[in-house]
């Protein structure tokens, strides 16, 4: 599996970009899998298995050469607001077997597989940070232990729970990589959701051993300004993973989701950054990855 994950970040560090999925909860629920209460489109894995292979499928077809699993919402807390908690190790498990199940009936052997972990919460409330670390280090080693190349953080929205799920992932000795959700805040600066800038997030992950940031699940009318501070205060790999869309009351709103060809044309400037991967969160689907593949190809 390291082999698979040293063979793709050396054609990163050569300047090549690469095609990662676009959002696969808001797809599972697209495609009818019920939610869980307090873990939104997470209960896939164990529910509608065959409904999220063919999902991960499908981005594999249209040139996706990075899948992540379905485990956004499947952490600890999450679960245990759902009243699953006994399955926490089934829902991680099981959700990174499925892509990979999709990578092998793909044949696409050098496709890599990254375990999603993030902290969000769907009631408001959430654990101190030593049950963080202590979830997370358990999440992080169930998907090594499955199979996962690397694991990536999703939506880290505060500095405090950003690094200690970075530090109790980083214990399963996969690579990990961190995604940050950005939006402007309350005194006009480019920020983390919490509000604090987005400056004082990339100060607090230098160091820390972090190959590749993402600036993921961000409106694309934002993208260009995180960008801007990237350039100047990142020196790691970088990415761009954005949202389209709403969420009302806990479901995704899809008519009024970018196109794929409005997608495309935001990527297409992202890439003139130099970008080394890029894709799509949520209600970015199977179609926008398939228009998107055309534009990388030809920028490659």
């Amino acid at each position: 599996m390291m082999n698979r994950y040293h063979a793709l970040v050396a054609r990163l560090q050569v300047g090549e970009t690469v095609l990662i999925d676009g959002g696969t909860g808001t797809e599972c629920e697209r495609r009818g899998i019920p939610q869980l209460e307090n873990a939104w489109n997470g209960g896939g894995a164990l529910s509608h298995p065959d409904v999220v292979r063919v999902i991960h499928k499908d981005y594999l077809e249209h040139g996706a050469e990075l899948i992540i699993s379905n485990t956004f919402a499947t952490s600890l807390h999450a679960l245990e607001a759902a009243g699953e908690s006994d399955r926490f190790d089934d829902y991680n498990r099981v959700a990174v077997e499925l892509a990979i199940e999709a990578r092998d009936a793909c044949t696409r052997p050098a496709a890599l597989v990254a375990g999603g972990i993030s902290y969000w919460s769907w009631t408001g409330d959430h654990p101190p940070l030593s049950e963080i670390e202590a979830s997370v280090g358990q999440q992080a080693a169930v998907m090594r232990d499955a199979g996962a190349d690397l694991l990536m953080l999703e939506m880290m929205i505060d500095i405090d729970r950003m690094l200690t799920t970075l530090a109790a992932a980083q214990t399963s000795g996969l690579p990990v990589w961190v995604g940050i959700s950005c939006a402007l805040n309350s005194e006009g600066v480019m920020a983390l959701w919490n509000g604090e800038p987005l400056v004082d997030a990339l100060a607090a992950l230098a160091g820390t051993g972090v190959p590749l940031l993402s600036i993921m699940h961000t409106d694309v009318k934002y993208v260009e300004a995180c960008l801007d501070i990237l350039q100047y205060h990142w020196d790691g790999m970088t990415g761009v993973y954005a949202h389209s869309g709403t969420s009302v009351d806990g479901k995704w709103v899809f008519h009024d989701t970018i196109s794929p060809q409005d997608y495309t044309a935001y990527c297409q400037s992202w890439m003139k950054r130099d970008m080394h991967v890029i894709g799509g969160c949520c209600g970015i689907r199977p179609d926008h990855m398939k228009h998107l593949a055309g534009a990388l190809h030809q920028h490659g």
